[in-house]
């Protein structure tokens, strides 16, 4: 039975990293066909929306009067600005690129949760902060020759920060609210946001209806929303969560990885360096240390996030 259950759990991480590295360079094939803040808010309110069917049973925990202000915040950071800016930058730079610098998250969250949860700051989180600095300047200077690039490098960071933001948010306000309709609300509220936006900003006949752009619509929609953030729920709510945020730490790797294979993107000596010392910053700033003088012990654990990946 044990040897089962961590069978099962190995398949779901597996399955969860997997959805999240192929996501970045299946979304840039289909930005190819679809304007950005239309395909952002198709794909996250249908996600949102299939999520709700299977969850309408338990809709009396969604208790909206009394905790709309969680589910509208959390939307904002973990929906509107992440998924919004996502598609967005993907259009400026190689997917494996922006996916690298996104995923400074879980080193931004290292440090908001030290600052807002009293979460206890060690010195191996410390060098994790040093080792993420470095990281995403190794990554940048490939991708700094003009305007451009620099701004898809800026959207990439700033989509970063707001899913970290998010994420302690989420930790914050944990226990006030059900996990999975938190999921799906704030996917419903942000995806018709960016879907408003969208119809007000671009064009629904710049559309162009065939198979990638179908394919990654209905990739994002099954797999990139409501498959892989019920799995990621689950393994949290399981007493997996550190499980899930050391494995995470591959995603980055198979977005370049795949962005390369499939789209033909360059994958330099600045880029390989970069992703080294962004995936050791991750793992140090997750182990656990000896607390560094003046911090405030915390029992929330870094790798409980509530943001997840595309």
């Amino acid at each position: 039975m044990i040897n089962r259950s961590r069978l099962q759990t190995a398949g779901l991480l597996t399955f969860l990293v997997l959805a999240w590295g192929i996501s970045w360079p299946i979304y840039k094939i289909a930005l190819a066909y679809t304007p950005p803040l239309l395909f952002s808010g198709m794909r996250t309110l249908f996600g949102g929306l299939l999520l709700a069917v299977f969850l309408w049973p338990r809709r009396s925990q969604i208790r909206w009067k009394s905790r709309w202000p969680i589910y509208v915040v959390s939307s904002l950071f973990n929906v509107i600005l992440y998924y919004g800016l996502q598609t967005y930058g993907l259009r400026l730079v190689p997917s494996g690129l922006f996916s690298v610098l996104v995923y400074l998250q879980p080193v931004l969250v290292g440090l908001l949760a030290w600052l807002w949860l009293e979460e206890p700051m060690s010195l191996l989180k410390v060098a994790g902060l040093v080792l993420g600095f470095l990281g995403v300047t190794a990554v940048s200077l490939e991708g700094l020759h003009g305007p451009v690039a620099g701004l898809g490098i800026a959207l990439a960071l700033i989509t970063g920060a707001g899913w970290a933001i998010g994420t302690v948010y989420v930790k914050k306000t944990s226990g006030r609210v059900d996990s999975m309709w938190l999921v799906a609300l704030q996917f419903l509220i942000g995806g018709a946001v960016l879907t408003a936006a969208g119809s007000v900003t671009e064009r629904w006949s710049s559309i162009t209806w065939n198979l990638p752009y179908e394919a990654g619509l209905v990739f994002g929609i099954v797999i990139g929303i409501s498959a892989s953030w019920a799995v990621y729920f689950h393994l949290v709510n399981s007493g997996d969560a550190s499980k899930v945020a050391s494995f995470t730490f591959l995603v980055p790797l198979i977005a370049v990885g795949s962005g390369t294979l499939f789209l033909h993107e360059r994958f330099t000596l600045n880029l390989i360096l970069g992703l080294v010392l962004i995936v050791a910053s991750i793992g140090l700033v997750n182990r656990k240390g000896k607390p560094a003088a003046g911090s405030k012990q915390r029992t929330v654990a870094a790798g409980e996030s509530g943001g997840a990946g595309c």
